[in-house]
């Protein structure tokens, strides 16, 4: 379980996060929606320890995580897969050695067992036989299911994703979609969406939280979100110009 309590965070006097509370429950998927800019990467970023709150406490497992060493940072980022908005795969890697970094790098794994996974990982993202391949050779979408394939080799606890289906056109917008909930279906692993893809947040999410102006003020099913009288939640689920939220 991820609990989050009364976290703050500002960047130079500009305040982002304001008292944020929200509890993740283990192996479910969560979906925070919200609009661009509105701090929910920054949320992300302080769940797996990149960044530390003024004020709060980031609970894991029953552990306040605000208070470890960078050691203990360290040792605990290797519970967490991450997909990044752009997928942060690196150049001069083949898919292969990008998928393989983390077990190259903190396991014991032979070469032929880290191949193995590399292997097995590609498949389940519909991507069998491409380990040679380098990145510049890859489309946007075989970027990110690339991206995913190395947030899950390590077999993490919990596997955050960052806007997954931005920049992507619908058909594989829908195929990251099917991806997370499949393996939502298949393991127990905990999962963190953070998207203003609402068509996303349906699919994807057991519970979906709004986060708007540094807190949040929903947290419901997508069957709750859908029927909410909440007219923040309201307005920015059918996405209209009219309501409470202005158009910057």
């Amino acid at each position: 379980m991820i609990d989050i309590v009364h976290v703050k965070k500002s960047f130079h006097g500009v305040q982002v996060l304001g008292d944020v509370n929200l509890r993740i429950k283990r192996g479910q998927a969560t979906v925070i929606i919200g609009r661009s800019g509105c701090g929910k990467s920054v949320l992300l970023k302080h769940i797996i320890g990149l960044l530390r709150p003024d004020s709060g406490e980031i609970n894991i497992d029953g552990h306040d995580i605000t208070s470890f060493s960078k050691r203990e940072l360290f040792e605990l980022r290797k519970r967490f897969g991450m997909l990044f908005q752009g997928a942060a795969l690196f150049d001069s890697m083949s898919v292969g050695e990008n998928v393989g970094l983390g077990l190259r790098e903190h396991t014991d794994l032979t070469d032929v067992e880290i191949a193995a996974k590399v292997r097995q990982r590609l498949k389940e993202v519909g991507l069998p036989g491409i380990e040679e391949k380098r990145v510049a050779e890859l489309s946007g979408g075989m970027k990110k299911r690339v991206g995913l394939a190395r947030a899950l080799a390590m077999d993490p606890d919990f596997v955050l994703f960052d806007e997954p289906t931005t920049g992507l056109d619908p058909i594989m917008a829908d195929t990251i979609n099917e991806l997370i909930c499949a393996l939502n279906r298949k393991t127990s692993e905990t999962i963190i969406v953070v998207t203003h893809d609402i068509v996303s947040a349906y699919k994807i999410g057991d519970h979906i939280a709004m986060l708007y102006e540094g807190q949040i003020i929903f947290n419901g099913t997508p069957e709750e979100t859908k029927h909410t009288e909440n007219p923040i939640v309201r307005q920015f689920i059918t996405g209209s110009s009219e309501g409470p939220i202005q158009a910057l």
